[in-house]
Order: C-alpha cells, then structure tokens, then sequence
C-alpha cells in the first residue's frame, strides 16, 4: 500500500519528531528531581526510588490501553491525549509544591508518564506512516535522534533551573533553627515549581497544535487470529519473545537505576561535591549514550547485533562492578562510561524479541513496552542497599541485570541478523 506523501504530513512529522525530545527530557529530569527530593523531603535513597517507582508504573499500565487508542481512534487521538496528560502532569508540579508534600509530587509525575505511554506507543510505528516507505527507517533515526537531545536538555534544565549551588548535607540541615530549616527546605521545594510550570504550558501548546495537524488515518489493522486473547496466548508460547521481555526488564532496570543514582554516587564519593557539579557527571553519561548509539548502529554492518548486544552488555558490566569494588575518582569515570555501552542495548534487544513474529508484532512489542516496569523494581532495589550498606554496594543490581542481558544475547536467535532499529528508544 502506498504510503502518504511526506509533504502532506510535513507538519505531523514535525510535531512527531519533537516528541522524542519530550519525554527525553521528561525521563531525565526524573534523575534531577531525586537528588532534590532527597534533600527536600530528607529522604532515604530507598524513598526517593518511588520517583521511578510511580514513572515507570504509569508507563506498564498505560502501554496497552495506549495501543488501543491509537488502533482505535488513531494516531493523532493517542498523541493528543498523551500530549494532554503529560501537560497536567506538569501543570501539577505547581499545586503540589504549594502542598509541599511528597505524595502530591509521585501523583504528579504518574500523570506525566500515563501522557508519556501514549506517545511512545504512537510515536514510533508513527514515523513509517510519512511518505516513502522505503525512506522509514532514515526518518526513524531522524526521530530517535532527538530523544539523547532532550535527555541532555532534561539534565541542563534540572542543573540550571532547580538544584542549588549551595552545599548541605543532613547534618549542616539539623543545626539549623527550626524556622531556618523549614524556610530553607520550602525553597529547595518551590525550586521545581516554575521549570514545571513551563513545562506544562509548552507541552499543553503542543497538544494545541496537534488536534489541528492533520495526521495520518487510523493505523491499518493486523489480521490476527483468532482475536487479540488469543494472540497474547501465543506469544505468551514464543521462548524468544519471553526472554527478549525479560531481558529488557532488567536492562532498563539497570539504565534507570544508573542515571538515577549517578549524582549520589558523585556525591559519597567524591568528598565536597555539590549536586548541581555531581550533574555534570549525568551530563556526561546522557551525551556518551547517545555517541554510543551512533556508533553501535555503525558497528551492526560489521558485527551481528546478537554479539555487539554480548560484547556491550559485557563492557557494562565490567564498567559497573569495576565503579563498585573502586570508588572514587575513577570509580566515577568508569560509572560515566557504562553509559557508552547500554547505548545499543535496549533497541536490540527489542528487535531481536520481535524478530520473526510476524502478525504478532504488535502484541510482542506491546509485552516488550511493558517490561520497563524494570526501571521501578531494580531502582527501589538499590535504594534499599544504599540505604543498608552503600551506593557502591547497590551497583550489584545493575551488575546483575547486565548478567541477564549477556545470557539473552547468546541465545540462539535464527532471524536476528538484522536488527529493525526503528524502534530503538
């Protein structure tokens, strides 16, 4: 079927790129805001986890209702609705630190990941719906590009508009009187309200544009048979499919507790480090990650993506456990690194478990979207051994969760020499 012409959607591709840029940022951001709760709230590492614990839940119970919007009402109803919640979500950020309460900040960023759900459910199938269909594939990286570009803005964002430049540590905050810590924790708090705030009217403007875009029709159905029940009991019985699914659990387990904890690291291992210094090190992981993914994908025309997929996720595991056992300055520098690695790892492992599905694409990379409630257990999991031991010692469960990745990609996978690099993340 002959695709529509990318003049005609210039406009919608437009729009559809710049959210790869969106929720970069809002993913990122995520990091940055743990460090501030941390202090704000005066935390445990294990209670400022629920940031990431609430994101990703949003994102596992929204990814299939998502897909049934965009199947049933198309593509441009999911983008809108998406775009919507993720605005109040924001929009949220005000109230909430008017509150000055936790809860109402976790309630908040719910709402921003069920709005981000919907995007990338609609984002990614979206680009191959613009003009030639034999060019989907440069406009897919065209797209992805953005997302390493909003990361990096999430953090700058983060360092610039909401940590302080100032040093304090628990003990420096319980000297304080009783009226100077509560003025001095109230502004740590109202510090996130404004970048919020614009935030939302932004992404609210965007949403704006979008319901008057003209976008493709409603995505083309999939013969499956017999009905959608039936289809989820036979991927359930695809071992490649179940071990891709499991995989990636882990791994975006390990890349969300990483980029999550890297400023506490900086901060217990680096004697005097304020957290708006400690993020220049987050910034340096978000910009070799994205390096990392251009070069991966030049390396697949080379190496087959099953092995670069062993020999990255290896390199991460060594970086992770060489930043554990060491600390300190290198310590660091090797925890920076491990992101040049994870790189590749979530978009191949994503190919590789829907490699061969045939009309039960859609439903396995629905279970695959799924699976970044990872990012929620395997970061609450390393809050709790920081908490118990240290931030050094947590870094066993990415360690881990590398071991996972490592084990899928020797498995034997017979249609997997090519990867659809259409859905990295």
């Amino acid at each position: 079927m002959k695709k529509p012409g990318a003049d005609r959607y210039r406009p919608a591709m437009i729009l559809t790129i710049s959210l790869f840029f969106l929720w970069g940022m809002a993913n990122n951001l995520n990091d940055i805001l743990i460090a501030q709760f941390r202090r704000a709230f005066t935390l445990s590492d294990f209670e400022t986890s629920f940031v990431q614990q609430v994101f990703y839940l949003g994102y596992f119970l929204l990814a299939i209702p998502a897909a049934m919007v965009a199947r049933e009402r198309g593509y441009k109803s999911a983008i809108v609705l998406g775009l919507l919640l993720y605005a109040l979500g924001a929009l949220l950020f005000y109230p909430a630190a008017q509150q000055g309460e936790y809860r109402y900040f976790l309630v908040a960023l719910f709402v921003i990941a069920c709005g981000l759900a919907f995007l990338e459910t609609a984002a990614n199938p979206l680009m191959t719906e613009f003009g030639d269909p034999t060019k989907a594939a440069r406009r897919l990286n065209l797209a992805q590009a953005a997302n390493p570009v909003g990361t990096v803005a999430g953090v700058l964002i983060g360092k610039y508009f909401i940590l302080s430049d100032m040093t304090h540590n628990e003990a420096s905050i319980a000297a304080l009187s009783p009226a100077a810590r509560s003025i001095l924790l109230r502004s740590e708090v109202q510090a996130v309200q404004t970048p919020y705030l614009i935030i939302g009217l932004v992404v609210l403007g965007f949403a704006i544009a979008a319901s008057v875009i003209r976008f493709p029709g409603k995505a083309d159905q999939e013969a499956i048979e017999p009905g959608h029940t039936a289809s989820f009991r036979t991927a359930f019985r695809r071992p490649q499919l179940i071990a891709a699914t499991i995989a990636q659990f882990f791994y975006v387990g390990a890349q969300v507790g990483l980029w999550s904890y890297t400023i506490r690291y900086a901060e217990q291992n680096m004697t005097g480090m304020i957290e708006r210094d400690a993020a220049d090190y987050l910034f340096a992981s978000l910009v070799l990650f994205g390096i990392g993914r251009f070069v991966g994908t030049a390396l697949m025309s080379h190496v087959t993506p099953p092995r670069l997929l062993r020999i990255f996720a290896m390199a991460s595991l060594c970086l992770s456990v060489g930043a554990a056992i060491t600390g300190g300055q290198t310590g660091l520098v090797l925890l920076v690194a491990t992101s040049f690695f994870m790189s590749i790892q979530f978009p191949t492992i994503f190919a590789l478990g829907v490699s061969g599905l045939g009309p039960l694409r859609r439903v396995g990379a629905s279970l695959i979207v799924m699976a970044v409630i990872g990012g929620a257990v395997l970061t609450g999991a390393m809050g709790f051994l920081s908490d118990r031991f240290s931030i050094n010692a947590a870094l066993c469960v990415p360690a881990l969760a590398f071991l996972v990745v490592i084990h899928f990609a020797m498995r034997d996978h017979k249609q997997a020499s090519v990867v659809d690099d259409s859905l990295a993340h």
